[in-house]
């Protein structure tokens, strides 16, 4: 055992995402039985030529690309969003209200650091994203789980029976991981009223905005010219231009909650990738075609999870939509225990719905994730013929 060690990081769970790597250790797929890799949603294909090509423009030509920048990001790209953003939500948001982070798990946690503390509370709906409840479990705040109501999606009126004086405020993630869910702009609506009337923050994390299957903008909570008293947007570059490697999130929110993260960001990290943020400028300007071609890609192949659960005999598809189908699987053995099979077994690796839920939630035993964004039309076809041929 190490000493000392911090209670509080000791009490939280390993990475999920690395623990069922391990399960590969040792595993042998067959040459007409290749892995199918379901685990994690990050994309593993490079960025377009173009943006790499404005990347390495930069990296040669822009002296300031390699020193450190402004903490809250550069202001070419708080403007861009600001202007895009207005565009997109129908509201009015300043190049003030605009933080950039080192992605978007660095936007949750400096975004909470100026929220909650040690013995506060957070309202997270089940199945929940496992980084922010660790997060949460680090900074001794405790996360408050809400199961998610039918489609998965949650509601205020559940949320309201969980709020003490402790509780700081509620997430949401729309679309969601892991469930997939779309939030309806009615739930979004009735959460931001929830929240204001009780004195707390509603922060939403919309990293899968661009794959949203609806047209037109998810929700009004822009359009609302009091948003930044209670509303905090959360988003992520890495899906949508391939930027996982460069680390490129946001914050939108007020200027006050903004120069409060600004200590954060200043202490962790001072300020976020230069080479990063150039290339989602580059990829905001340039790319939206390429985006709504992204776009169209994933939808057909929810699609394809949608038709292939609804012909695959005992198990129930939860939720569908961005990179993600939760499913409920129809065998008596536990999720791990199921998933660490799957891998050598029928070379797939899912994550459990253990990995989703509360220790003490027997719900997660009986489901998974399935992130399906690293899996074409074909490659679903095939896992879900090997999942039809699989017994306990």
């Amino acid at each position: 055992m190490i000493h000392p060690l911090n209670p509080a990081v000791q009490a939280t769970d390993l990475p999920p995402v690395m623990e069922a790597r391990r399960w590969l250790q040792g595993a042998v797929f067959p040459p007409d039985r290749p892995l199918i890799n379901v685990s994690q949603a990050a994309p593993v294909e490079v960025p377009t030529l173009g943006l790499r090509q404005a990347l390495a423009e930069a990296a040669l030509n822009n002296n300031d690309a390699h020193l450190y920048g402004p903490v809250l990001g550069l202001p070419a790209l708080r403007a861009e969003i600001s202007s895009q953003w207005s565009a997109a939500y129908g509201g009015t948001i300043k190049e003030t209200q605009v933080a950039i982070t080192q992605g978007c798990n660095q936007a949750f946690c400096a975004v909470m650091a100026t929220l909650a503390g040690a013995g506060d509370e957070v309202i997270l709906p089940t199945p929940w994203y496992f980084n922010h409840e660790m997060w949460l479990t680090m900074q001794g705040v405790k996360a408050v789980p809400l199961p998610a109501g039918a489609g998965l999606i949650p509601e205020a009126e559940a949320a309201a029976a969980l709020i003490t004086p402790r509780t700081r405020a509620i997430v949401l993630v729309s679309p969601n991981n892991p469930g997939g869910a779309e939030y309806p702009a009615q739930t979004l609506a009735a959460f931001r009223d929830l929240a204001r009337a009780r004195g707390l923050a509603l922060i939403v994390d919309e990293t899968y905005r661009d794959f949203d299957s609806r047209p037109g903008r998810p929700h009004d909570l822009f359009a609302d010219p009091d948003w930044a008293d209670t509303f905090i947007h959360l988003y992520s570059f890495s899906k949508t231009y391939r930027l996982t490697g460069h680390r490129v999130g946001a914050v939108i929110a007020s200027e006050a909650r903004l120069s409060e993260i600004e200590k954060f960001l200043d202490t962790v990290a001072i300020c976020p990738s230069q080479l990063g943020q150039i290339g989602a400028l580059w990829g905001m300007q340039n790319l939206n075609q390429w985006v709504a071609g992204e776009r169209a890609e994933i939808l057909a192949r929810r699609a394809a999870m949608t038709g292939g659960f609804a012909a695959l005999e005992g198990w129930k598809l939860l939720g569908c939509g961005a990179y993600f189908a939760y499913v409920e699987h129809p065998f008596a053995e536990d999720s791990v225990t199921i998933a660490k099979r799957l891998v050598h077994e029928r070379s797939i690796l899912m994550l459990p719905g253990t990995m989703f839920q509360p220790k003490h939630e027997p719900k997660g035993q009986r489901q998974f994730r399935i992130a399906f964004a690293n899996a074409n039309v074909t490659g679903i076809s095939q896992m879900f013929d090997r999942l039809a041929t699989f017994r306990t």
